[in-house]
């Protein structure tokens, strides 16, 4: 199963009753090991979870730490990227030269890295040592 086909399958699952626009995300790790998720709203709507921070919640669960390529997929015309918050938490797992690749439920597909979708990332080489 591609890396597509992953978020795809997720996307499926996703809670979206209020926007109806449900995101499926699968990360493929250093070591092999794909892990996915989808977004989950919720009433109160700053609370919902992005598919990309549940994909990245369950690799962390089963103690992998490095994402060696992203998947992203949704029902849009165009290709949609990771909002801000979850391009700062791929950042945190993912290198710069990281493959994120974004496609539509049509076919439509996109490609760029970490590194150009958030330049100048706060990493923790930014934070002080003890």
């Amino acid at each position: 199963m591609s890396l597509i086909d992953a978020a795809r399958a997720v996307r499926d699952n996703a809670h979206a009753p209020y926007s109806q626009f449900k995101v499926g995300a699968a990360i493929r790790t250093a070591s092999g090991r794909v892990y996915a998720g989808c977004n989950v709203e919720n009433a109160a709507y700053p609370e919902g979870t992005c598919a990309e921070a549940g994909a990245i919640a369950a690799m962390v669960a089963a103690g992998e730490r490095e994402i060696a390529e992203v998947a992203v997929i949704a029902d849009a015309p165009e290709p949609v990227p990771p909002c801000g918050g979850c391009r700062q938490r791929l950042a945190e797992f993912a290198g710069p030269e990281v493959p994120v690749i974004m496609a539509t439920v049509h076919g439509r597909t996109r490609t760029a890295t970490v590194g150009e979708l958030l330049p100048g990332a706060f990493r923790k080489v930014h934070l002080p040592k003890d």
